[in-house]
């Protein structure tokens, strides 16, 4: 069916905070159509660090080589080595609410992205922290750097708006090559992943982007990122001697990959190393990579292994479907080593040019590994079969659907519990890797509790760039939630926050509240029973042992402590009877097939009106 769709310091020392406040408004050379004015950074000044932030999607906590994997990511693997690790790293359990605060510093909820348009009940859309998409009551980190003179680039995986306001151009990026939604087929740029909007939207500085017809996601993200450094690079000086030429001027690059997200496709190259690799199973692979992360250090000895109900033994499988499983675990360890694949050419072509030395890297994954399953649900059965090939040897290729379903995505997660969308650590708790920091401590790991929300004030610092507080512009706009990572990068200090400091988290009715190295937990079925539970998670961080028996005091404080979260951030109760995967159905007709069709549905009911009026006509 092919033919039917086109396929497509406080932190660095008083001295450094000084140096780089000096560049808050360093020279700009704006490309066409920005509205920026250009100044003069004074000769003496050091320039701050270029910033490269690389986001995976769906990546699950024990997904790198330095966490557990058993897959290669040999240049991620580096970086940690060079940097540190954060191994009690929290972010929402879906795309576009992490991006969201990733991007601004601020909770989810007043950035205006309270749930994904995917997932959102009816009754909230458009709501006040609702409107599924970047609100104009926040402002990112990337318009800051950019009005302080830094160059901004973003190629990748959007999903925070497609409003023309709240495009990339719009919100800090001088050059952008972005898809709009929530993903797509990572070999054909016009292919939906599933069917829920009605085509894909590629956007390129604000506009309609002309995409080629074939691609692979990771290469081509990389490539327009390169492609516009290297322009710059070629690019003469100003005329003027008072603006530093836009080669000279530090970058950011954000690089929001669509790997792994769905569907999970992958270079036969790079699939065949692992052929056989998942044989044994899940359940063996569970224990092996908590093995794995204990030994590396990423969690406490003798961390228990999360249960994970409803899995079934592998030897009980038939032959067959052990060897179709295995094979999407295979496609799915490819797509990684892809991504750090592509990700080691961009690290080369910085050490070409100079630049890597002077570059700080940041990666996380948006959310834990994907655990639904499309073919589980009979509309997208449908419409997937419709789309896509099945045949088990070419899985991974054009024309394919690689899926790994809630039992591997578990896994990826080993040894916490749950993957996306669910307030489990499985859910929420993802890597992170700082590397390049000047002055930073190297192949560290750091167990403390840190948020989605800390990036932007550590990049802002990093880069010696004020927040404004709560205006911009002469606008209204959320102050940081987040804290800075700077400190403990540098060895002033083992903790970002205090152990009394309340963090809370909902998305979907699965909600949390962290507080020191505990967190108060409650999911909806059938990841749960909608009862608060309490867990050390820096002990326990598969949350096995409930706590609130044995320590009611805080168990009442900290659910205490979420009602006041929720009341401040305005956090909706859910609908009754409220289940994720028939909300992603209602949503995609009444997004997707009501629209498509009502033009046609009204000509039909007109004409059968029409017709039934003559036939009684002539009857009378």
């Amino acid at each position: 069916m092919r033919a039917l769709h086109h396929k497509t310091a406080m932190y660095a020392g008083l001295a450094l905070a000084a140096l780089m406040a000096m560049l808050a408004q360093p020279a700009v050379s704006a490309p066409a159509g920005a509205n920026r004015p250009a100044a003069a950074a004074p000769a003496s000044a050091p320039r701050p660090p270029n910033i490269v932030l690389i986001v995976a999607d769906d990546l699950g906590f024990s997904d790198l080589g330095s966490f557990g994997a058993e897959f290669a990511t040999p240049h991620l693997d580096a970086l940690a080595r060079r940097g540190a690790r954060f191994t009690n790293f929290h972010v929402a359990a879906s795309c576009s609410p992490t991006r969201a605060m990733l991007l601004t510093g601020v909770d989810n909820h007043l950035a205006g992205v309270g749930n994904m348009r995917e997932t959102i009940p009816r009754e909230h859309f458009g709501k006040p922290g609702y409107l599924s998409v970047l609100n104009d009551r926040v402002v990112t980190f990337a318009s800051l750097l950019q009005d302080a003179g830094w160059r901004t680039y973003v190629a990748g995986k959007w999903h925070v708006g497609k409003e023309p306001h709240n495009l990339p151009d719009q919100r800090g990026f001088d050059r952008s090559l972005v898809q709009g939604d929530s993903g797509s087929d990572n070999w054909y740029t016009a292919q939906r992943y599933l069917d829920l909007a009605d085509r894909v939207d590629w956007f390129e500085n604000g506009k309609p982007a002309k995409m080629p017809e074939r691609y692979y996601s990771s290469e081509y993200f990389v490539d327009r990122l390169m492609g516009w450094l290297r322009a710059d690079q070629a690019a003469p000086g100003p005329a003027s001697s008072s603006s530093a030429p836009r080669r000279d001027r530090p970058f950011f690059l954000y690089l929001p990959f669509q790997a792994n997200h769905l569907p999970v496709q992958a270079p036969a190259e790079f699939i065949a190393k692992y052929r056989g690799r998942y044989d044994a199973g899940w359940t063996a692979l569970r224990q092996a990579r908590r093995d794995r992360a204990e030994a590396l250090g990423i969690v406490p000895p003798g961390t228990p292994l999360a249960a994970t109900p409803g899995t079934p033994d592998w030897s009980s499988l038939p032959p067959a479907e052990r060897a179709l499983r295995a094979r999407h675990m295979e496609v799915y360890a490819g797509m990684a080593e892809a991504m750090d694949h592509h990700i080691g050419r961009l690290i080369a072509y910085l050490k070409e040019i100079g630049e890597y030395e002077r570059t700080v890297f940041v990666f996380l994954s948006d959310n834990g590994a994907e655990g639904s399953d499309p073919y589980s649900v009979l509309s997208g059965r449908l419409w997937l079969r419709w789309q896509y090939r099945g045949d088990i040897a070419q899985l991974g290729g054009p024309d394919t659907y690689g899926v790994i379903g809630p039992h591997w995505a578990s896994t990826a997660a080993a040894p916490l519990a749950g993957y996306k969308f669910y307030a489990t650590e499985g859910g929420i708790r993802v890597p992170l890797v700082i590397s390049g920091v000047p002055g930073m401590q190297t192949d560290r790991i750091h167990p403390g509790f840190t948020h989605a929300t800390d990036i932007a004030p550590t990049l802002l610092a990093l880069a010696g760039v004020p927040h404004p507080g709560s205006s911009y512009r002469g606008k209204p706009v959320e102050p940081l939630a987040g804290r800075s990572l700077l400190p403990v990068l540098l060895g002033q200090s083992d903790q970002v926050r205090t152990p009394h400091e309340p963090v809370g988290y909902e998305l979907s009715g699965n909600a949390a509240l962290f507080k020191g190295n505990f967190k108060l937990v409650r999911n909806l079925p059938p990841m749960g029973d909608q009862q608060w539970r309490l867990f050390d998670i820096v002990r326990d961080p598969g949350e096995t042992r409930d706590l609130s028996a044995e320590m009611p005091d805080l168990f009442q404080a900290m659910q205490a402590d979420y009602q006041a979260y929720a009341r401040s951030h305005g956090v909706l109760p859910m609908p009754p009877g409220y289940d994720p995967v028939r909300q992603v159905e209602i949503n995609a007709l009444l997004n997707v097939y009501v629209p498509r069709f009502q033009w046609p549905a009204l000509a039909l009911l007109a004409l059968l009106i029409t017709g039934g009026y003559l036939w009684w006509r002539r009857r009378a």
